[in-house]
């Protein structure tokens, strides 16, 4: 058996140190949320359907669904209740259910004594498909990428840690949400890219040619989501989560924040493109002075950069095409939708995004290139 090298120790001691940090991370407490629920949800077997109250009006269905179903929690298993499913013809939150499906339903305390009681049913149970599609995706990315696909999935349970345990929780008691996510995306960045790239002259200079251009995104969005008045408002259900005690929060910072994420998985793997290309250029040419290799870091990020942008835009389009086919169909203008609050929020997000990753790539050359200069070399 070969000794571990330096490196590989490294890579060991910090895979373990994360490893720690999503354990530490998974056993925060969440605090206590403003409304408490008064149900426990439990799995059920669809037993029965009953349809005679459910009307249909154009595409739509309204009424209550009457179901017979069965629980099956161990604590009640084999208990047969009756539940009900409210239809109110609205599309995106309305689910049906046929006998044969498994149903999440609230059980309430006071249920359990009752005679006859009436559950609520909640909605279909996906997690058992979701936890198989999130299995197979964990061997594909083990078996093909070996020791560095493990540490990608480190990097990836540890992200939705910290989203769900830190960003979130922070977020919802008043901290400035644009800057809570800048924060919490320079240490994703750090975290991902030292576990892919190891602590080496790579990773630093990938680390921080997208903080940078992470962070004039974030300046480019405090400044355009002001002057063009976009309150933030166009994100989903962010009534509901005003009018449910929250009315205190920013919502346009949480719309800042929100987009400096979304753009942050892109940046990074520019820079990581970059830092690489350099590292290699500097490995085959030692003598290369830092001004040669900045310049080689940005003919590269020149090559890459097209498609980047390409990219994010096809990925926030995917998200508002049926915005688009709603305006088309009604023969609106592009220069009257585009003027929309809504299309000019996914405007606006689309192009911080892609200012990001244009200015990543000459940040990165910059510091890839110092870092990598010969030590006989000044930088020049």
């Amino acid at each position: 058996m070969q000794p571990l090298t330096d490196r590989k120790k490294r890579d060991l001691c910090f895979s373990a140190v994360i490893l720690l940090c999503c354990i530490g991370l998974y056993f925060v407490p969440s605090p206590p949320p403003l409304a408490k629920q008064t149900g426990k949800p439990v799995l059920a077997r669809v037993v029965a359907v009953d349809n005679s109250l459910v009307e249909q009006h154009g595409l739509v269905r309204f009424g209550s669904q009457k179901l017979t179903v069965r629980l099956l929690n161990p604590k009640y298993k084999g208990a047969v209740y009756q539940a009900n499913n409210e239809l109110r013809a609205q599309m995106e939150l309305d689910k049906e259910f046929a006998p044969g499906d498994t149903a999440v339903v609230i059980l309430q305390d006071a249920d359990r004594s009752a005679k006859d009681p009436v559950l609520v049913a909640q909605d279909h149970y996906r997690l058992g498909w979701g936890l198989a599609l999130f299995g197979g995706f964990c061997l594909l990315l083990c078996w093909f990428g070996g020791w560095t696909g493990a540490k990608a999935l480190f990097s990836f349970i540890f992200s939705c840690l910290m989203i769900w345990q830190a960003v979130i929780p922070l977020a919802l008691r008043g901290w400035c949400a644009s800057w809570l996510i800048f924060v919490s995306v320079c240490i994703l960045t750090a975290v991902i890219v030292y576990l892919v790239a190891g602590v080496t002259k790579k990773g630093i200079a990938a680390f921080a040619g997208s903080a940078a251009g992470i962070f004039a995104g974030l300046a480019m969005a405090h400044i355009f989501t002001r002057v063009m008045k976009i309150n933030g408002a166009t994100l989903p259900y962010v009534q509901p989560l005003l009018y449910s005690g929250y009315e205190f929060l920013n919502i346009q910072d949480v719309f800042i924040g929100a987009m400096i994420l979304a753009s942050s998985g892109a940046v990074m793997d520019l820079a990581m493109d970059i830092a690489a290309g350099v590292e290699e250029v500097a490995h085959h040419n030692p003598d290369l002075p830092s001004g040669e290799l900045i310049k080689s870091g940005l003919r590269i990020g020149r090559s890459v950069v097209g498609t980047m942008t390409t990219t994010l835009l096809l990925a926030y389009s995917g998200g508002y095409i049926t915005l688009l086919m709603m305006f088309a169909s009604q023969g609106t203008s592009p220069l009257d939708f585009l003027n929309s609050t809504l299309v000019s929020a996914e405007v606006v997000k689309t192009l911080i995004g892609s200012f990001s990753l244009v200015l990543v790539a000459p940040f990165t050359a910059v510091f890839a290139g110092w870092i990598f200069q010969p030590r006989n070399h000044p930088q020049q």
